[in-house]
């Protein structure tokens, strides 16, 4: 081959890669303008205040539909849970929210890749404090007192499905702006005895009313387990097998949480349980498909829960008792919080 053939093979070639960099460019900016565009017989949204007080009325959730409103917080009259949408204009891609405060899962949108952030927000959305997120967030959850706030991020993998990934899970006062960067930093109580291993995990924060105790998942030797936690004495302790996810009951007798069940696909091998945390005794919930989520108690005798949806989720509830049968109640919504 020539030297001319060669420089007009090089530039060919550069000319087609050109031709291929300009159409993704152009569809991936056609994908963000659809994204932007109100789909027909999505949800009415308007802009307007969202705020994290109130008496209970409202839930606040991350929007899904299609529009200039996607992934921004937004609020409903809880007892009309597909009506009507108010819009904040703070987006998230994980919230939750207790007593005033908000802890907000944010990507930072780079050049080359995408960062995260936790932000910690006031009553009105206004930011308190931030905190860099070293993965894809996850989980997310504020203490019944607004006063601890955690969040979850995947930094290896990003999926719970399989065994392949790694997580941390940090915890923050809120008052003081001190944080615990991983649950990883705790001593663990496995089995009564202090337990070290370089594979442990922690995910899915839930906190209980006294600003001490918290439940969580830990992972290790290829196994889920529910762990009791103290913030004060940095120690948490195995409780049970086989949980993952777990919330807790707003009288904080109860767990709720996704258990693994054999026979199930391996992407998708989750079912719905309530743990009594004093008898120790599951009871299975009427929802049979599988629930990848960390629910929220919409009172002490109803679960909330997303599933997949033609928007990316929707929200679903179900009895605590095992009773009943699962009902959508809000299309295109995730990480719902009530206010109140």
């Amino acid at each position: 081959m020539t030297l001319r053939t060669r420089i007009l093979v090089l530039v060919s070639a550069l000319v087609v890669l050109a031709g291929v960099a300009t159409a993704s460019v152009l569809h991936a900016s056609a994908r963000a303008d659809r994204r932007n565009q109100a789909r027909p017989g999505g949800p009415r949204i308007t802009t307007g205040t969202v705020a994290l007080t109130g008496d209970g009325s409202r839930m606040v959730f991350r929007n899904m539909a299609w529009g200039p409103h996607r992934d921004e917080l937004a609020t409903v009259p809880a007892s009309d849970p597909s009506g009507p949408r108010t819009a904040s204009g703070v987006k998230c891609l994980r919230f939750y929210a207790a007593a005033g405060t908000g802890v907000c899962l944010q990507a930072v949108h780079g050049p080359v890749q995408d960062t995260y952030r936790a932000v910690v927000l006031d009553a009105r959305l206004k930011e308190r404090a931030r905190y860099d997120v070293p993965g894809i967030p996850s989980r997310a959850r504020v203490s019944p007192s607004g006063r601890y706030a955690a969040w979850t991020a995947f930094v290896g993998g990003d999926s719970y499905a399989g065994t392949n990934f790694s997580t941390r899970a940090a915890v923050v006062d809120t008052r003081t702006g001190k944080l615990t960067p991983s649950l990883e930093e705790y001593r663990v109580v496995k089995d009564g005895r202090n337990y070290h291993a370089a594979d442990v995990n922690f995910w899915g924060v839930t906190f209980a009313a006294d600003d001490r105790t918290f439940y969580a998942t830990l992972a290790t030797g290829g196994k889920t387990y529910l762990v009791r936690g103290d913030l004060r004495t940095r120690t948490v302790t195995t409780l049970r097998a086989n949980v993952e996810c777990p919330s807790l009951s707003p009288d904080g007798t109860r767990v709720a949480f996704k258990k693994r069940v054999e026979g199930l696909p391996k992407d998708a091998p989750w079912h719905l349980y309530v743990l009594d945390l004093r008898t120790l005794r599951e009871t299975p919930l009427a929802e049979p498909r599988s629930v990848d989520d960390q629910a929220v108690w919409r009172d002490d005798h109803t679960l909330v829960y997303a599933l997949p949806g033609d928007y990316g989720a929707d929200l679903y509830t179900v009895p605590s008792d095992g009773t009943g049968a699962p009902r959508r109640i809000s299309t295109a919504a995730v990480s719902p919080a009530y206010i109140g």
